[in-house]
């Protein structure tokens, strides 16, 4: 008798998580685990194409691939969705190509400060474990207040986290000891109007 109470309760505990799981984890939202001292990297919103241009110049932007419309919504809508979820920005910083400082004037108006470690490499490969060993040790700094935001580009964020992430899709970073653990990542969010 008791070995059918014990498969029973088993299965009655089942059946209440089964029902209660879905609900709980459908409000939970990743924006939600970000706390003081994180950082978070994002790639540009989108920019059609890949690469930059053969006649690429730094600080011209009508020699670079940029945002389009689309990518300055999402940049928008990445911005607002802080101020939704009441995260607190303690500083941002930026690539120097225009994709990324126009994403991160969009999202975070008037905050952006450029950090040419998170510039892109892909052109040069070379200069790839070098920037990414600095960029690493600019996060690792990193204590607060706030949220760090980082905008910058795929190659730069696969380098330090393996992780190769689509257009305006942002990276959550905590410091474990003296390293950078993982802890979720974020598409654009489409629920969130950005005016």
């Amino acid at each position: 008798m008791s070995g059918i109470i014990r498969v029973f309760v088993a299965f009655l505990t089942l059946f209440v998580f089964a029902a209660i799981s879905p609900a709980a984890v459908a409000d939970q939202s990743p924006w939600d685990a970000v706390s003081d001292g994180d950082i978070v990297l994002f790639r540009h919103a989108l920019a059609p194409g890949t690469g930059d241009p053969n006649d690429f110049r730094l600080g011209d932007c009508t020699t670079q691939r940029n945002l389009n419309d689309a990518g300055r919504e999402d940049a928008r809508r990445i911005g607002a969705a802080f101020v939704k979820v009441e995260i607190g920005v303690g500083r941002v910083l930026t690539s120097q190509w225009c994709r990324c400082r126009e994403t991160a004037d969009l999202a975070f108006p008037g905050r952006a400060e450029d950090a040419p470690v998170f510039n892109s490499f892909f052109r040069d490969r070379s200069r790839g474990p070098q920037q990414t060993e600095d960029a690493r040790r600019l996060l690792l700094d990193w204590t607060g207040p706030g949220v760090l935001v980082v905008v910058t580009h795929q190659v730069n964020i696969t380098a330090l986290t393996d992780i190769f992430p689509t257009s305006g899709e942002g990276i959550h970073l905590r410091k474990a000891g003296g390293a950078l653990e993982i802890i979720g990542r974020f598409p654009v969010p489409e629920d969130v109007n950005p005016s």
